[in-house]
């Protein structure tokens, strides 16, 4: 009757007086109670039912776990807790619904007498208890029907948790029959998330043993891994899941560590919209925004999976900040960060970017170096392997976030310039953000060149077609060639070219006479136009970055008439002083600043003692000491045909005993001394006289020159390969030169038309002349014009340096930093910088030049300095680059790029806008369509080459083969395989098997 009453009461009275009467009798009747609740009642129950109820009712396990309860100290007990193990693995084998199979795990876990007993069975019961919650569903859509359908998961959950702890032994078999559930292609079948509360009960030190495990096993399918990881990613819906982010996130790590890119990316742009839907939820908003912001950082190669949210991101800003909430509000800082990182590297769409940039103006906006860090941290190219060490990753980009080039085969002349003139930040900025569609010119491959440089994901970027494009008809292939000669044929190249299309683009917009036409000549017009923030000069863009003028005079000393001629320069090659003339530096130098003591800013000690009293070692050095060498002419560009000098001259040494004593014995020369000789007067006599047309013969001249317009960008050539006569070939002069941090330019600008001025580009300037003249060239001037020249501040930005002996052989790398208008060159104190006409210093008698310069090193903002050679880029400092040639007396500093200090060119750095990455424009379409394609393919073929090495680890043989840059090691030797050939360079220290 109790019975009947408890199962089939038509209402909650009668089960309760049922409970009663059952109660009553196992208290005061338990024998025959006992006889009562036997083996047969139990197990009639649980695969019959009672009359007209289930079997599969969660009435009948109350019924029986209230008999347990009254029975537990009868001797009968025992043979129903056997029964109840063989039946509760029965019943979860049937796929029970949650309210029954919660109610099932309620007794177990109350009884734990009944749970499955043996290695075998109660392996089977926790593998089956795992299918059972993949197919549990929510029966009702209320929050009350929700509520109990998450408390009914939680409690099978729960059981797990306690099987798990009390034989661990099965915790691993039950998450590979998890990942079996999640990882099958049964299209009719989708796993519940109910999954999802299985994960916060697996240890987290399990973490790594299990990625490892799932990442390299080989029987796991690409197909399998993917539809597991969308599955877990689909965990992110449930309320109360733990860890979820987590376990998800150590699997995105995992795959990238073994290069499986190609299933990171079917999921992310798979699932990237559902996670970030997710952030509506508060529940769910931490786990969601932790993954989005992982999968986003991570997927770098292309912007499609970020653009597949951008226009969810508006409304849910909006939503944040109407629920003025603290936690709303400390989630929407998280997502503003992760957005400003997303157009930071994915600029040049400001119709996708404006709307968010106004909906997030009021929240604070992350440092580019935070950015920096942040992507750089990120990138699947540099998650670490957790694996074995046979298992060898391919890098992606060094830490320094820099790209190497290729050497193509002795090609570092050209990898070394391009290098130099890509970190030269204002004219990259220029070349990036010309409208060159639809041109093929030698402008267009190097501003490709440049956009993959900043943007591929590439380790280093082979150059083959600017490299034939661009490389000078008489070098010979795959030979050793001049950087500096390369260098000015580049800008020559450029510079051509575009004044030539002005050219056409202007005849053709003269013929034209239909509108079609006229918008065709505009577009032409444009082709060599920066962006509208540009201004119309007719100046080219070389002439705009690189281009000075200089000013040379020429004074009869008989009749005193005056010559004067303009010329244009791009660079300027500065020869050393010669052995004949040493003894006289220091006058001639003193000298020449005492005419101009009037007038000095930077520096307060003048001599006022006889110039002879003067030691060369107190000559004010700026903050550097290495070096740069080569041979050559100030740059021209031709518009006609030129007989003066346009090509290198040689400066010719009559006595070449010794090379190395071509100098101040042992004191070190400075960039600010060659350049004070260079433009020191020079008298023209004996077979170098003067014709005056006024005195109509030749006579006896004095020559000065001086530079009345400066470049954005000065660059300095150290002619360092010298001719010997006697021999009859181009010797390399080793003496180190110490590089300034900080140079001032002497610069007389043009107050009024000159007398004469020679037409456009068309002369070139020879500055190394014969040993004879470079003495004369140290006798003072009696011409002397007192007008005071402005000191015009540039800082150091990259240093070309050749190691060799030979112009014909060696090995070229640059030394570089990142240095804009108004960038970093603010650790560079006009205060510190000292004048070039006035070489008197303030320093102690006992104090060196390098002592000062060492103890500002201490000043210098960390990994600001780039050491790129060929493939290879790593992190230097300044001290590195001036103390090259004194630990490696063959690698000398050749040429030499000088940023004039506080200057913007015209271009706008920092745009409104703030959709420029890393400071540089947007990229066209085409380009960036062109760099995503390789990213994607770069990744395949990392992920190949992964997979292959996987196979073949079995059975290849290990050795171990270091490599790497070594501060104690010269840079190398140039070889074909570039980054060091002879050197012992590879692109990354492994383990090779």
């Amino acid at each position: 009757l109790g019975t009947r009453l408890v199962l089939q009461g038509p209402d909650p009275f009668q089960r309760q007086v049922g409970r009663q009467v059952l109660d009553a009798y196992g208290r005061f009747h338990r024998a025959e109670f006992e006889a009562f609740f036997n083996r047969g009642l139990v197990l009639g129950l649980l695969q019959r039912g009672y009359g007209e109820l289930s079997n599969r009712d969660p009435a009948i396990l109350d019924y029986i776990q209230a008999g347990l309860r009254l029975i537990m100290s009868c001797p009968s007990v025992l043979e129903l807790f056997e029964l109840l193990q063989v039946e509760a693995l029965r019943l979860v084998c049937e796929r029970p619904a949650p309210p029954l199979c919660a109610r099932l795990c309620q007794l177990l876990g109350d009884f734990p007498q009944c749970l499955p007993r043996g290695r075998k069975l109660s392996l089977a019961f926790c593998q089956q208890l795992v299918r059972s919650i993949a197919h549990f569903q929510s029966q009702g859509t209320r929050e009350a029907e929700l509520r109990l359908y998450v408390s009914q998961v939680t409690q099978v959950s729960a059981l797990l948790r306690s099987v798990w702890k009390a034989e661990p032994d099965t915790l691993l078999p039950s998450l590979q029959e998890l990942f079996a559930v999640i990882s099958a292609g049964d299209t009719s079948f989708e796993p519940s998330v109910a999954l999802a509360s299985l994960v916060q009960h697996i240890p987290l030190q399990m973490i790594t043993v299990l990625i490892r495990s799932l990442t390299t096993d080989p029987n796991v399918k690409d197909a399998s891994m993917t539809q597991a990881l969308c599955r877990m990613i689909d965990w992110l819906s449930w309320p109360l899941a733990q860890h979820v982010e987590t376990w998800v996130i150590a699997l995105l790590k995992g795959l990238a560590a073994v290069q499986k890119f190609t299933i990171l990316i079917d999921v992310t742009l798979l699932k990237i919209e559902l996670v970030f839907n997710r952030l509506w939820f508060p529940l769910v908003r931490p786990g969601a925004l932790a993954v989005l912001s992982h999968m986003l950082l991570s997927f770098q190669h292309s912007p499609e999976a970020f653009h597949l949210i951008v226009p969810h991101v508006v409304s849910l800003v909006h939503s944040f900040k109407r629920d003025g909430l603290p936690s709303s509000t400390a989630f929407l800082m998280q997502l503003t960060e992760l957005i400003h990182c997303m157009m930071y590297h994915y600029s040049g769409f400001p119709e996708l970017y404006e709307p968010i940039l106004e909906a997030i103006k009021d929240m604070p906006k992350p440092s580019e170096e935070k950015i920096k860090l942040i992507l750089s941290q990120s990138a699947w190219t540099s998650q670490s392997s957790s694996l074995p060490s046979c298992l060898s990753r391919l890098s992606g980009k060094s830490e320094t976030g820099k790209t190497g080039l290729i050497n193509l085969g002795n090609t570092c002349y050209m990898n070394s310039v391009i290098q130099a003139l890509f970190m030269a930040t204002d004219f990259r900025r220029h070349v990036l953000s010309l409208n060159l569609n639809g041109c093929n010119s030698l402008m267009r491959k190097l501003q490709h060149l440049f956009a993959f440089l900043a943007h591929t994901q590439r380790e280093a970027y082979a150059p083959r077609i600017f490299f034939e494009a661009s490389r000078p008809p008489w070098f010979t292939p795959r030979s050793q060639q001049d950087c500096s000669e390369y260098l000015r044929f580049l800008l020559d190249r450029l510079h051509e070219e575009e004044r030539t299309l002005k050219a056409l683009s202007s005849a053709k917009s003269s013929e034209m006479t239909d509108e079609s036409q006229a918008q065709e000549a505009v577009h032409k017009s444009q082709v060599f136009t920066e962006a509208p923030c540009m201004g119309s000069e007719e100046r080219t863009l070389i002439e705009k970055m690189f281009g000075g003028k200089l000013k040379t005079n020429i004074c009869c000393l008989n009749c005193k008439s005056m010559s004067q001629k303009e010329e244009a320069f791009t660079d300027l090659s500065l020869a050393f002083c010669p052995p004949t003339s040493l003894e006289n530096v220091d006058a001639k130098c003193m000298e020449h600043s005492e005419v101009k003591d009037d007038y000095m800013v930077q520096s307060d000690t003048l001599a006022t003692s006889p110039a002879a009293e003067t030691p060369l070692n107190n000559l004010e050095v700026n903050r550097g000491c290495g070096t740069i060498m080569n041979e050559g002419t100030v740059e021209d560009f031709s518009s006609e045909p030129s007989s003066e000098n346009t090509t290198i001259s040689e400066l010719k040494v009559e006595n070449n005993g010794d090379i190395s004593q071509s100098l101040v014995g042992k004191n070190t020369l400075s960039v600010t001394d060659l350049l004070n000789y260079f433009l020191a007067p020079e008298i023209l006599s004996g077979d170098n006289k003067y014709y005056c047309e006024k005195c109509a013969s030749l006579q006896n001249a004095e020559k000065t020159m001086q530079i009345i317009e400066e470049p954005e960008y000065l660059i300095l050539t150290l002619l360092r390969f010298s001719y010997d006569p006697k021999c009859h070939i181009r010797r390399k002069i080793l003496d180190n030169v110490s590089l300034p941090l900080v140079l001032e330019l002497p610069v007389k600008r043009a107050t009024s038309p000159l007398a004469v001025v020679s037409g456009g580009w068309s002369v070139g300037v020879e500055i190394s002349d014969t040993g004879e003249n470079l003495a004369k060239k140290l006798k003072p001037s009696g011409a002397e014009e007192v007008t005071c020249p402005q000191l015009v501040p540039y800082v150091l930005s990259s240093v070309v340096v050749h190691s060799g002996v030979s112009s014909e052989s060696g090995h070229y790398y640059s030394y570089a930093r990142n240095v804009s208008g108004s960038g970093p060159s603010g650790l560079c104190h006009q205060s510190t910088a000292l004048s070039l006409v006035s070489p008197q210093d303030k320093l102690f008698p006992e104090e060196s030049p390098c002592t000062v310069v060492e103890n500002e090193l201490d000043t210098e903002m960390p990994r600001e300095w780039f050491l790129f050679n060929d493939s290879r880029v790593t992190f230097t400092s300044f001290q590195s680059v001036q103390k090259i040639t004194s630990r490696f007396p063959k690698d000398t500093a050749y040429v030499l790029f000088y940023k004039k200090q506080n200057s913007t060119c015209g271009f706008s750095t920092n745009p409104a806008n703030g959709l420029w990455v890393n400071g540089d424009p947007p990229l066209q379409k085409d380009l960036m369509d062109a760099i995503t394609k390789d990213n994607k393919l770069y990744l395949q073929e990392q992920e190949l080459s992964a997979r292959t090495q996987a196979l073949q680890a079995a059975s290849a043989s290990c050795s171990f083969r270091p490599n790497g840059f070594d501060d104690n090691d010269p840079p190398g030797s140039c070889g074909p395989t570039g980054g060091g050939g002879g050197g012992g360079f590879s692109t990354v220290g492994r383990l090779v098997f």
